[in-house]
């Protein structure tokens, strides 16, 4: 399948712009993806990419190969997505695609009700594959039908490029982020928000996570002084550095509403605070393997 992989290589180019996060995405050196370019390009008998040019920009021919790329791709994974769905139903797998926190909380969570609520999606043999990752990444993965639905964050400053012809979700959840700090000894918040004065340390989050673009406009805008103090590629990070009163982060409420409860953590601000956001989950809207129209069919049942 050298030739599918190749055409491959060029969809991940066409969407990143970029041959080094073309070659991350596809988990090969730069110079060696440079080198399958060429090989594709050699083999199309017509240069596809404009040299010299950021972010990198495909030829008319380029174009047209990528168009011509993408269904063979997509046709390849809907028929090994129809042979897998055709083997025994002890053999069955659904592929999930999400991000990290969610892997951890909402989608494990979401399995759990499909193997154990009536009626039992994942019975007998059935199996689940969780791959987590950078979002661009994963998208990829929906699109080249390496797995079945993909969940993640959906906010205004950070949708996905998923084509509503060809895709279509449904919302899983709705959640926000909030401001929370550690409580004292003495039931107090730690740190507050305030427009002057001292700044508050903050804990941030690292480009690549989406709640960092999600947070971005709010924390361009607010006006307390914060100070920077920790970034962080990971949820589970921040809460825990919130925890040990290390500073003031923006974090789910649905991760932090039993702390709060507890008085281990306080929220603070007040709505215009808040960060709202949903919770989508994505399929093709070509007809999947046996298990995963299942798993589809029983998630719609219980968040109509």
């Amino acid at each position: 399948m050298s030739d599918l992989k190749l055409f491959e290589d060029l969809i991940a180019l066409a969407r990143t712009g970029s041959f080094v996060r073309a070659a991350e995405s596809r988990h090969v050196t730069h110079p060696a993806f440079g080198r399958r370019i060429r090989a594709l390009e050699a083999w199309a008998g017509a240069p596809l990419v404009h040299r010299g040019q950021h972010p990198a920009t495909l030829t008319p021919e380029g174009d047209a190969l990528l168009k011509a790329a993408i269904q063979v791709v997509e046709h390849m994974g809907l028929v090994r997505q129809r042979m897998r769905g055709s083997r025994a139903e002890g053999d069955a797998v659904l592929r999930i695609a999400t991000g990290r926190s969610l892997a951890r909380t909402l989608v494990t969570d979401w399995v759990a009700r499909l193997r154990h609520r009536t009626p039992k999606v994942l019975s007998g043999g059935a199996q689940v594959e969780i791959s987590t990752g950078h979002m661009q990444d994963l998208v990829v993965r929906l699109e080249q039908s390496k797995v079945d639905m993909l969940c993640c964050y959906e906010h205004p400053a950070m949708s996905i490029s998923l084509s509503p012809q060809r895709y279509r979700y449904m919302t899983l959840a709705t959640d926000k982020l909030v401001p929370v700090t550690q409580v004292d000894t003495r039931g107090h918040p730690r740190y507050a928000l305030r427009e002057g004065g001292r700044p508050t340390p903050l804990i941030a989050y690292a480009g690549g996570l989406a709640m960092a673009r999600i947070l971005g406009d709010r924390l361009e805008t607010t006006p307390y002084a914060l100070a920077p103090f920790m970034r962080s590629d990971s949820l589970d990070a921040a809460h825990g550095a919130v925890a040990n009163g290390l500073g003031v982060a923006w974090l789910p409420w649905s991760m932090v509403v039993a702390d709060c409860r507890r008085g281990v953590l306080a929220a603070l601000g007040g709505r215009n605070d808040e960060v709202a956001f949903e919770v989508r989950l994505y399929r093709p809207r070509a007809r999947m393997a046996e298990l995963a129209e299942a798993a589809w069919a029983a998630t719609a049942r219980r968040t109509a």
